[in-house]
């Protein structure tokens, strides 16, 4: 395949059409494996799309590609409220034949911690909270898919208030929510940058004029003309500028968060758990004083439920700051620590929903390499969860799994990491597992975990 035709392809997955991406990554697929690298050890496990919010604008497909390219050995697909990406994702990974699971993050409302800023920066009681390892959407016409509606309602509520507030302060550049933001994700279910996006390019077709448009974001964000004029060359840039000034904190569209904006933690870890995934702690760095003291936030949470531990590590290493550094590496320390101890298996990404994040973490770097073997082990139970789950109905947590491992967790995490290990599982595979029913599927990967290479 010509260099040509292959960019052209590879540009195709981003394409909001389904179809589109579909049969672009077959072509790719099958021009590309044969000479593809061989998996290594490098990892992310938490990646948005463009179902909520890609910085590159990368579809599931793009992502599966793009780590398929790059030689991860398995990458995960992490978006808001939505699962909307799921099938996709993971039929990517079988045409590639690459290691994937797929994750759902959201916020909630945390009452032990109602008075304390835990991982929502400013926002004490609120924290960010994952569900991992989904290996299927919720079924039509149940509690779980009502409950997954629901979210994504709860969302479009939260933005359409948010919208709503700033065209009241700014309605030289008001922007239609239905007609002018959802449409920016291919699922309508836009986020809080895809607000900001609108509001840049309404402001764009606004002021015809350059230097209208400067004078309009200068006073908003209480700069000079020529500064908003250097920011605007960087698309990423100015956008963080004007997230920072109309939908952050102190922005004029901000409203502080109460209970009553999100879900409650536990009724967010019972839905996941009804999914048959692993509700998941996520953490930030450390340094806010919900996270001071890692053991008893993990202990807080994992009494409701919480089995796992999400952590972005680009946010303790990669840091100027000597004396900071040095500090947040202590935290990234103490939370692995503390992980470990209550044997949370553990979820590393980059995220990708902001410029400038790298598509996958070098856990080769001095500050990371102690904790690569931890951050592998956590990648291969979570590959495992996914196809122990879609193909043999045995989830992490579900009442086969407890009643084959109860409280032993060490035990137990050592076989789905066992079933990660695999091969890749491509379509011939997978055919075959669906073939033989759930519980022949679990007996087969049973015994390659225990060879160590597939039984089919």
């Amino acid at each position: 395949m010509n260099p040509a035709a292959q960019s052209r392809l590879v540009q195709a997955l981003d394409s909001f059409n389904r179809t589109e991406r579909s049969q672009a990554l077959s072509t790719l697929a099958e021009h590309y494996i044969a000479g593809g690298p061989e998996p290594g050890e490098r990892v992310n496990l938490h990646i948005h799309s463009f179902f909520s919010y890609n910085a590159k604008g990368y579809s599931p497909s793009r992502i599966a590609w793009e780590a398929r390219r790059q030689g991860l050995y398995a990458v995960g697909l992490c978006d808001f409220d939505v699962l909307d990406g799921l099938e996709e994702f993971l039929a990517a990974g079988l045409t590639l034949g690459l290691r994937t699971t797929v994750n759902l993050e959201t916020r909630a409302f945390l009452p032990e911690y109602a008075q304390v800023e835990i991982n929502s920066p400013g926002e004490p009681g609120v924290v960010y909270i994952m569900g991992a390892g989904f290996a299927r959407p919720p079924p039509a016409n149940t509690g779980a898919a009502t409950t997954l509606a629901r979210y994504r309602q709860q969302a479009a509520e939260r933005n359409s208030a948010l919208v709503a507030r700033i065209n009241a302060r700014l309605p030289e550049i008001a922007v239609d929510y239905e007609m002018e933001v959802k449409p920016l994700s291919p699922g309508l279910c836009p986020t809080e940058r895809h607000i900001v996006r609108a509001y840049r390019e309404k402001a764009n077709a606004t002021f015809r004029k350059t230097a209208a448009r400067l004078d309009f974001w200068a006073r908003l964000m209480k700069a000079k003309p020529s500064e908003v004029a250097a920011w605007e060359k960087d698309v990423p840039v100015i956008e963080e500028k004007i997230r920072a000034a109309l939908v952050k904190r102190g922005g004029l569209g901000y409203e502080q968060p109460s209970a009553r904006m999100f879900p409650p933690v536990k009724d967010f870890i019972a839905w996941v758990r009804e999914c048959h995934a692993l509700p998941m702690v996520t953490w930030l760095d450390g340094m806010a004083p919900g996270e001071a003291n890692a053991l008893e936030l993990l202990e807080c949470l994992r009494a409701q439920g919480c089995c796992a531990l999400n952590i972005i590590p680009e946010r303790n290493h990669h840091i100027d700051d000597h004396d900071l550094r040095k500090i947040k590496l202590r935290k990234l320390a103490e939370i692995v620590a503390a992980a470990e101890k209550l044997q949370l298996p553990i979820n590393i990404g980059t995220e990708m929903n902001k410029d400038g994040q790298p598509f996958v973490d070098d856990t080769g770097v001095e500050a990371l390499k102690p904790y690569q073997a931890v951050f592998l082990r956590g990648a291969r139970l979570m590959v495992g969860q996914t196809l122990l789950t879609r193909y043999a109905d045995f989830s992490y947590v579900g009442s086969a799994a407890e009643s084959e491992f109860g409280n032993e967790l060490r035990r137990k995490n050592a076989f789905f990491e066992a079933v990660g290990r695999l091969r890749p599982c491509t379509k011939a595979i997978a055919a075959q597992l669906s073939a033989m029913g759930p519980e022949k599927a679990f007996a087969c990967l049973r015994d390659s975990a225990r060879q160590s290479s597939w039984a089919v």
